[in-house]
Formats: structure tokens, sequence, C-alpha cells
């Protein structure tokens, strides 16, 4: 089965991820126009909505955020609101302009309240050097409270590589390696560009390799999963991952580790 998941140019759904096709890890990207209105709804999940580009309400039994979003594109360099909504949560969102907004979902657990996550709560860092330098906004990362969802969001230059050296986090092995799912929701900028993104495990059970467009989605059961961006072009994906464990700790290629050294 293919790992690429193509994207709807027509219609609110952008992308999504079949119901079933992962585990632990849900997702999906939606655009409306001023006025249209999303219903989601959390069921025994936990979700982290992030607000990709433009304004919107979000409102629910016991919170209701006004006029969120500052940002028109996410190659701005700008972090994004987000929102964590708890498993039994229902939410409705209202655009305020145009809106791209990505869903993202895992299991779920009590003990969590809805919670508005502020571009200023984001940590950003700068991750890689030469040719592999990419920009890093953590979301809801595992220093935050959640239980299963961990989401990131990179920013990659023209020509240079991400998610680079290749690593995996495919192996229930604290500290060593932690085992998370996890889909890349891709935008290039300008949209008629493309990426490629290569998914493989060491015994090549899996091995694809793919051209991916804007707003795809590449999904990462396991194995290693480098990003190459084109010259020409920038790169934004939207990572999320999920597993037994909320920790990320990852393994790179051994092949290819000698490239740390540089």
């Amino acid at each position: 089965m293919s790992l690429l998941v193509k994207s709807s140019k027509r219609g609110q759904t952008m992308v999504a991820l079949e119901a079933g096709r992962l585990e632990y890890v849900g997702f999906a990207a939606y655009r409306l126009s001023l006025g249209e209105t999303l219903p989601v709804s959390a069921g025994d999940q936990e979700l982290c909505l992030v607000l990709l580009s433009g304004r919107v309400n979000i409102e629910g039994e016991g919170f209701n955020w006004q006029n969120l979003g500052d940002r028109q594109s996410v190659f701005e360099d700008k972090s994004p609101f987000a929102a964590y909504l708890p498993p039994g949560t229902d939410a409705r969102v209202t655009a305020l302009s145009d809106v791209q907004i990505a869903v993202c979902a895992a299991p779920g657990a009590v003990g969590f309240a809805p919670r508005l996550i502020r571009p200023e709560q984001c940590k950003r860092s700068v991750r890689g050097k030469g040719a592999n330098t990419r920009y890093v906004c953590d979301i809801l990362p595992d220093s935050e409270p959640a239980h299963s969802l961990l989401v990131v969001e990179v920013r990659t230059p023209s020509g240079h590589s991400s998610s680079y050296p290749p690593h995996k986090h495919d192996t229930d092995d604290l500290p060593h390696q932690s085992f998370l799912e996890e889909t890349y929701y891709h935008q290039i900028n300008p949209p008629q560009g493309f990426v490629f993104q290569r998914v493989y495990t060491d015994d090549r059970s899996i091995d694809q390799a793919m051209a991916v467009e804007n707003s795809d989605l590449v999904v990462v059961p396991k194995g290693y999963h480098p990003v190459s961006v084109p010259y020409g072009y920038e790169s934004y994906y939207l990572n999320v991952m999920a597993g037994p464990k909320r920790a990320w700790h990852f393994h790179n290629d051994p092949q290819h580790s000698w490239l740390l050294d540089l």
C-alpha cells in the first residue's frame, strides 16, 4: 500500500488519513471560507487543532477562544495558535477569514482539560547545520501535558534536507529508542512545487520514495523517513506522532550517521 495520501483540490477536506490506517495516529487538514464552520468531536481520542493559516473562533463547553490567528501562511516566521482537546470534548471552529486548520488525533485518557496553546508558548529552535539546517516549532512536545500526542512543525529552506540524517523511532527500547507512528503533512512554497520523501526499514520490507506535492500526507508506520527539498522551493511539514509511551527517542541510520561529524 502506498504511504502517500494525495490531497484534494476541492471541498472542505484537504487531506485525511483513512480511519484505522495507523493504530495510534489520526490526521486531517481542512480548508474553510469566511463564515464556514467545522464541528470537531474528540470521542475517545485526544485532539490537537493546529491553525495553519487564517483566523478562527473555537468554542465548546467550558471554553470560548475568540479571534485566534496571526499568520496567513505556514511559511511566515511565526508560531501557530493551537488547541488541545481531551476525550469527550466537542468543539466548533468558525472561520473569520479563509482558513486552513489541521486536526491531529491519538488515543486519549481522562485527567486533562481543554487548553489554548498560544504562539509564545511554542518552543522554536534551529536544527542541523549547512544544507541540513531547518527551523523547528514544538507545538505539543513531551514536556507539555497530554496522553499520547506529540505535534511539531518544521520549515526547511530551498535546497536543504530535513529529518536527516535518516532516523527512526519504531522500537520500544527506552531510553535508546521509542515506538512512535508518524504522519507528515506537507506544504510547498510556491505551491506548484514538490519535495521528495523516502520511508524505508533496515530490512527494506518498506522502501518507498515519493514525490510529495502541496497538502499531501505521508504515512510513517515505521522506518527511516528523510525529506529532500529541491532548489527554488521551501518545505513545511506538520508532524504528528503517537505510540504506547509518550517519549521521543530516535535512532539514526548507522550507514549515514557519519554526516553528524561534518
